[in-house]
């Protein structure tokens, strides 16, 4: 199908009537401030929007503003994020708020270029802030916009190639020049989360079936291709609630890491011929200087990651001895297990905690 100019507006007219009528009724599309669009795809990055909607409502309640957060501690941002995933996309965006209050005095940047130099922005995010929130004509491409894309114009090749990202780039960008690119954008991407799905798209309710080169040759369920899935590794980790006087023991992860700037419980993966109990006094050691005596198995908590998957180990330690030498983590705490709640843990930890509390008299 040849991309005429009036094909074009013909397909953009087609899409936000029906976005006008099918969107759906979500909080961050009630008030469109440049920080609530940034918070609200921030978040929906890799993570569903029924799973982001509560902590989207709760991190505006605490922090409403962009001033808001600039100010606040990073520990306080992570506490509210603490479950959500993806923790880098929290501190990119607390560091990026107090660039912005000190350099743009509290006002997000319209110029693209600048607000590409903030943490964490990408094209996608500053395509989506910039038309959403200032209406302004840029592109955007994410996963429900490649495939939508990819069907209408029945694009081959590897979906995540750099030529068809270009491609796909260039496509978007040209589709987003109308009246409505912030409302283009998001009936782009509402289209391809409700209707054009990855598996059996309901073409019946598309608004631009009729332009659709996939399904006209009968390939919507082949588009986009997409590379193999690779194996996904599996580790065990076992982890220790070390006690001392009625307090156990909690450590901060440094923040240059994965799930940087949580707090977690010491401990480690278990290498080929290592007992659990041996590989967790092994990490222990390593890690904070004590040797412990490992006990009871508290309970073991399947994680998946993006690239790989874990079960995590938990095992009551005791009678702590040696000097406390931290060579992992930036800092610790003794704690009451009631003053956990106070911490923002990784949700595999959290459910540690739930069930250490279970157990609790």
């Amino acid at each position: 199908m040849k991309t005429t100019e009036h094909g074009k507006s013909e397909l953009a007219g087609s899409l936000l009537a029906w976005y006008d009528k099918h969107k759906r009724d979500l909080p961050w599309r009630r008030r469109k401030t440049p920080y609530r669009v940034w918070l609200a795809e921030t978040m929906l990055q890799q993570t569903r929007v029924e799973t982001v909607v509560p902590y989207y409502r709760r991190f505006l309640r605490r922090f409403p503003s962009m001033a808001a957060l600039a100010r606040a501690s990073l520990d306080d941002v992570l506490e509210l994020w603490a479950g959500l995933g993806y923790y880098s996309r929290a501190r990119n965006l607390h560091a990026a708020a107090r660039e912005i209050v000190n350099r743009w005095r509290g006002r997000v940047p319209k110029d693209r270029r600048a607000f590409l130099d903030l943490p964490g922005v990408g094209p996608y995010t500053a395509g989506a802030v910039l038309s959403i929130a200032y209406d302004l004509p840029e592109p955007i491409v994410d996963g429900n916009v490649t495939r939508v894309l990819c069907r209408v114009y029945a694009i081959e090749g590897d979906a995540k190639s750099a030529a068809v990202r270009k491609r796909l780039w260039s496509l978007a960008g040209e589709l987003v020049q109308n009246d409505r690119p912030g409302d283009f954008n998001q009936a782009l991407m509402e289209l391809g989360s409700l209707v054009c799905v990855p598996q059996d798209p309901a073409c019946g309710l598309c608004p631009i079936a009729d332009r659709c080169e996939a399904r006209a040759s009968g390939r919507q369920g082949e588009l986009p291709r997409l590379p193999k899935r690779k194996a996904v590794p599996h580790y065990d980790v076992p982890v220790g609630i070390i006690w001392r006087d009625g307090t156990l023991l909690i450590t901060k992860r440094p923040t240059d890491v994965m799930l940087g700037g949580l707090w977690e419980f010491p401990g480690g993966k278990q290498e080929p011929g290592e007992s659990m109990e041996g590989a967790l006094r092994r990490e222990i050691e390593e890690e904070t200087g004590l040797a412990v005596d490992v006990g009871d198995r508290i309970v073991s908590v399947n994680h998946a990651y993006s690239h790989f998957r874990l079960t995590l180990h938990a095992f009551h330690c005791r009678n702590p001895s040696g000097r406390l030498v931290l060579t992992k983590c930036d800092a610790y705490r003794w704690v009451k297990p009631a003053e956990l709640d106070d911490y923002a843990f990784p949700s595999g930890s959290r459910a540690i905690i739930d069930a250490l509390t279970a157990e609790q008299p």
